[in-house]
Formats: structure tokens, sequence, C-alpha cells
């Protein structure tokens, strides 16, 4: 039995600005925003290439719930990867690896899969994880 993740929730305070964010920004495709009654609003995006998607707007999750943390972004080129976002006006940190028991900046000097890291936050706190793997392949 196969087990696809296709949408994960995010908790927002401001819709319209968690999807200037999203779509602007950090470049996903926006898939739907519409009203299905008077007090919900979808709103999907997905990252390009990606098969799954986020869901966010109003009367779906409790945005006091808490931030969703450390989703991951699969990326083959992550040095490129961080740079489309910084230029889109993305806060990301620099790329780092683990070397010898501890973060050292750059990527893996290998560029091993699964070995270099950078991370950006939304405005409410949901934080994603940059990471590299060179080649993409679904599973």
């Amino acid at each position: 039995m196969d087990y696809k993740l296709e949408l994960v929730m995010l908790p927002v305070s401001d819709p319209d600005r968690a999807k200037e964010f999203y779509v602007e920004k950090a470049g996903f495709i926006l898939e739907t925003d519409n009203t299905p009654t008077d007090t919900m609003r979808v709103i999907q995006a997905t990252p390009r290439g990606s098969s799954c998607s986020i869901v966010f707007g109003t009367g779906m999750l409790d945005p006091s719930a808490g931030p969703v943390i450390g989703t991951h972004l699969v990326v083959e080129d992550i040095v490129a990867a961080r740079d489309e976002l910084v230029g889109r006006g993305v806060d990301v940190s620099e790329v780092r690896h683990i070397g010898e028991g501890e973060w050292v900046s750059g990527p893996h000097p290998e560029r091993l899969d699964y070995n270099s890291f950078a991370d950006f936050s939304d405005p409410d706190g949901n934080t994603w994880v940059l990471q590299e793997r060179k080649v993409l392949r679904p599973r």
C-alpha cells in the first residue's frame, strides 16, 4: 500500500499576507483561493515540481495553535534554490552542513544527498528547511 502525502495544513493569522508570501515571494503555484462558506476561505498552493500542496485560510485551523515546524523542501541544487528565494525577497539562512559533529557554513563539500540545509519562515513562523538531494525522483 502506497501512502502519498498530498496536503499540509498551515495555521496563518492573515490569509492574504500568507498568500502573498507563498505565491509572490516563495514562488508556489496558486491552485485555488475560494470561499465555500461565509466562514471558510481555502487557499491552496503547491511548490513548483511537488505533488504535495499546502492549504491555509480561515475556518479550518486555529492560528493560535502554533506554527508548523521544519517542513522540508527537497531541492537538487541548494545554492541555486537559496539564491532564487533570496532574489524573490525571502529571508533564507546561509547554507550549512554537518562536519565532524557540528554545523559548518556552506554546502557539504562532496554535495552528498541529505547533507546540506538552509531555513526560512513565513510571516506566521511556519518554518521550512531546504535540503539537497542531487537526483529528485518519484518514490
